[in-house]
């Protein structure tokens, strides 16, 4: 008990030195150096706290880099949407052959209703009249009950919110690409209704 005391600047012995002096995990690091950190180890293993590779895998490393050139699928094994941002006149022409990989269900639809209500009512309103509380400040907010906006098929209303149309600004960063086919989805329920 009396060996852990100090006094002055000392602070004597520490209890557990790994929680004092934590080395931040990189994945992607490799130091294949069994003594590098001795002596920040407190578990006496003849081990440095700083190694970090793994014997079992080639080349020691803890983690694979991926193939050159692969892209990354999401969890429905989609793979990201790019296209760039295009005139208006031009937005089906980018979107042929595009269809809404989710189903017409009334699950899909409610997930749509609460996304559109998060991200689409305050401009173009609970009935998608173009009345909601900013059209009130700015004039041209997109009626979505309009004629011409009811010949627009899913991908289009996709294709305006991934990256934005006239007054509509990009929405891709903030929403998800299956939330934005749900948005879709729901636009054109909401189409339907009176």
């Amino acid at each position: 008990m009396l060996l852990g005391c100090a006094g002055g600047d000392n602070p004597g012995r520490e209890y557990a030195a790994n929680m004092y002096h934590s080395v931040a995990y990189e994945p992607l690091s490799q130091i294949v150096e069994e003594d590098a950190g001795t002596w920040v180890n407190s578990l006496d293993n003849g081990r440095g706290e700083y190694f970090n590779s793994n014997k079992y895998n080639p080349n020691r490393m803890n983690m694979r880099e991926p193939a050159p050139n692969t892209v990354k699928r999401n969890q429905y094994g989609w793979l990201p949407y790019r296209t760039p941002r295009v005139s208006k006149d031009s937005i089906d022409i980018v979107v042929v052959g595009l269809k809404n990989p989710l189903d017409s269900t009334a699950q899909v639809i409610e997930q749509g209703k609460v996304l559109y209500e998060s991200y689409c009512k305050h401009c173009h309103g609970a009935k998608g009249m173009g009345d909601g509380k900013v059209a009130d400040k700015y004039a041209g907010v997109a009626n979505l009950k309009g004629d011409s906006y009811l010949v627009m098929s899913e991908a289009h209303i996709f294709q305006v919110i991934t990256n934005g149309a006239g007054l509509m600004a990009a929405h891709g960063s903030q929403i998800t690409p299956e939330d934005r086919w749900r948005i879709a989805r729901y636009v054109k329920a909401l189409q339907k209704q009176k």
